[in-house]
């Protein structure tokens, strides 16, 4: 499994003044153009444009939300490198397999009902024109109280 880490920049603001660049469009392109190239030659790889909102304080009591154009690029962490903590998902299943092997090695203390290995198997009928019964082993019926 590829494992990855993240750098997320603000997109620029402003274009960069260039020799032949007249517009604001195309000084704006150079700007993105230039970040993504010094991004790139240090490995990253650039993934997408965000716009992500933003809580701000406005005065001393109140705030309001400003939208945030963001640059996200990712590259692959070095196999060298020490690998990040697990995610809580990982950390949940562990106890789960705990529980599934304390199953397998106990199961008459298990609340779980299994089969164990001395158990005779329901018989098959010997011939395959006869209708099978339907195996009522499962379900426990509790017999009734006739009036």
């Amino acid at each position: 499994m590829h494992r990855y880490e993240y750098k997320v920049i603000p997109a620029p603001g402003k274009g960069l003044k260039a020799k032949g660049l007249k517009s604001p469009e195309a000084r704006f392109a150079y700007a993105l153009e230039t970040a993504m190239n010094e991004l790139g030659a240090e490995g990253w790889t650039y993934l997408r444009a965000d716009i992500l909102p933003s809580e701000e304080r406005q005065g001393l009591t109140s705030s309001h939300t400003v939208y945030r154009p963001l640059l996200v690029f990712q590259r692959p962490l070095d196999p060298g490198a020490s690998a990040p903590a697990p995610l809580p998902m990982e950390e949940a299943d562990a106890p789960a397999d705990e529980a599934q092997e304390e199953i397998k090695k106990s199961p008459e203390t298990s609340e779980i009902p299994t089969k164990s290995s001395s158990e005779p198997e329901a018989k098959t009928p010997d011939t395959a024109d006869a209708p099978a019964a339907p195996d009522t082993s499962d379900t426990a019926e509790t017999p009734r109280k006739s009036d």
